[in-house]
């Protein structure tokens, strides 16, 4: 049984990877860090490098190419504290808009013949496996401010936040 379930879950990576083959759309990394910042606001480095298990100079490297491309920021620490963090920018904000737009139409394509049944039946089953994973490290699903958890999947993007 579970073979079968990475097999099904493969297919979902391979379709995503499809799309990135093509050239559009942003590095997955930077997908990743513009959402945390986004849903958390401003971090460090080291808080970024924590929540996504990396290391501090991996997340370093993928921040770099953030900002070279002006989708985040660096500034003081909005709670005064010493160390300097990131802020996603205004473009940086419509970068990860467009991003989301596009996950959402490839998701239309591949989804188009199902009826709304069958969609409510894949986003409760995606938001039921997310908060499994989420519960492996004590966290909940959906995460704060992430949205409704029970939204259209072709809207949302089902697991494509976060």
């Amino acid at each position: 049984m579970l073979e079968g379930i990475e097999r099904e879950l493969m297919l979902i990576a391979r379709h995503h990877v499809m799309g990135k083959r093509r050239g559009d759309g942003m590095e997955r990394s930077a997908y990743l860090l513009l959402t945390r910042l986004e849903v958390e606001g401003p971090m460090t480095i080291g808080a970024l490098a924590e929540a996504f298990r990396l290391d501090t100079s991996t997340v370093n490297r993928q921040v770099a190419a953030l900002l070279r491309a002006g989708d985040a920021e660096r500034i003081a620490d909005p709670d005064g504290g010493l160390a300097r963090k990131l802020r996603i920018t205004e473009a940086g904000t419509e970068h990860l808009a467009a991003e989301r737009a596009g996950h959402c139409r490839g998701l239309e394509r591949v989804l188009a013949s199902w009826d709304e049944g069958e969609r409510r039946e894949l986003l409760e089953s995606l938001t039921r496996f997310n908060r499994a994973v989420e519960s492996t490290e004590g966290r909940e699903w959906p995460r704060r401010d992430t949205g409704d958890a029970t939204g259209d999947v072709a809207r949302t993007g089902g697991v494509a936040r976060g």
